[in-house]
C-alpha cells in the first residue's frame, strides 16, 4: 500500500505539472532592487529565454546574455525586439564570456551546473569596480532550516501556480524549457566557500527552493 504521505506528493506534483510558474522569474524584480537605476553593462549568466537580459536592458546601454544551450539562445533572440540592447550568445559561462568589465553581472539558476567556487571567482574578474554581484541559486535541502522553508513553500507554490494560471491548465512557459539538473551543495557549504571569494557577500535562504547571493565589489 502506498502510504499517504506519497500520495498526496504525487498529487502535488501532478498539480504543479498542471499549473506550472517559473520560480526564477519570481525573483527578477527582487534583482532589480538590488541594483542602480540607471548602469552601463550588464552580463546575465545563464540567459535562457532572455526575460531577465530584457528587464536588465529597461536600465542598462548594454545587455550580454550567454548560455551554453544553443536552442534556448535561438529562443531568447526571437523573443527578443530588434530596438532592445541586448546580445545573447552561445557561450560556456567560465571561458566564454566576453571581454571587458560588467557594472552588473546576474546569475539565476545557473552556478549549480558549475563548479561553485571556480565560477564567482570567474564572475568576480569580470565584475568593474563598484559593480554588483547578483545570484538566486539552488541548494540542496540539509538542515532542519532548508526542510522547514520547503514545508512552507509546497502548499504556497501549489497556491501560486492556480492563481497566476487562473486556475486552468497552462504549458510550460517558455523559461521553463531550459535543461535543468538538481543541486548538489548545501547552503551551509555555499555560504563557506562564497566567503572566501566575495568577502562580505550578502546570502540568504528564500522560498520556493532557492537562496540569493548579493555582493557588492569595491
Amino acid at each position: 500500500m502506498t502510504p499517504p504521505s506519497h500520495r498526496v506528493l504525487q498529487a502535488l506534483e501532478q498539480f504543479n505539472a498542471t499549473h506550472p510558474w517559473d520560480h526564477n522569474a519570481h525573483y527578477h524584480r527582487w534583482i532589480l532592487r538590488q541594483l542602480p537605476q540607471h548602469f552601463d553593462s550588464a552580463l546575465d549568466i545563464g540567459s535562457g529565454s532572455g526575460d531577465l537580459a530584457r528587464l536588465l536592458a529597461t536600465r542598462a546601454n548594454e545587455v550580454r546574455g550567454i548560455d551554453s544551450d544553443p536552442s534556448i539562445v535561438s529562443r531568447a533572440q526571437r523573443l527578443t525586439p530588434a530596438a532592445t540592447p541586448v546580445t545573447f550568445t552561445v557561450a560556456d559561462a567560465l571561458t566564454g564570456i566576453p571581454a571587458g568589465s560588467y557594472d552588473v553581472i546576474t546569475c539565476v539558476a545557473t552556478i549549480h551546473h558549475l563548479p561553485f567556487t571556480e565560477a564567482l571567482t570567474v564572475f568576480r574578474r569580470h565584475l568593474a569596480p563598484g559593480g554588483t554581484l547578483v545570484v538566486v541559486g539552488l541548494s540542496r535541502a540539509q538542515t532542519a532550516g532548508d526542510y522547514l522553508l520547503g514545508a512552507v513553500a509546497s502548499p504556497l507554490n501549489a497556491a501560486t501556480g492556480w492563481l497566476k494560471n487562473n486556475g486552468r491548465r497552462a504549458p510550460r512557459p517558455a523559461s521553463m524549457t531550459a535543461r535543468t539538473r538538481p543541486a548538489d551543495m548545501s547552503f551551509p557549504d555555499i555560504v563557506s566557500e562564497a566567503e572566501e571569494v566575495l568577502p562580505g557577500a550578502r546570502l540568504r535562504r528564500r522560498l520556493f527552493w532557492r537562496y540569493t547571493l548579493v555582493w557588492h565589489r569595491h
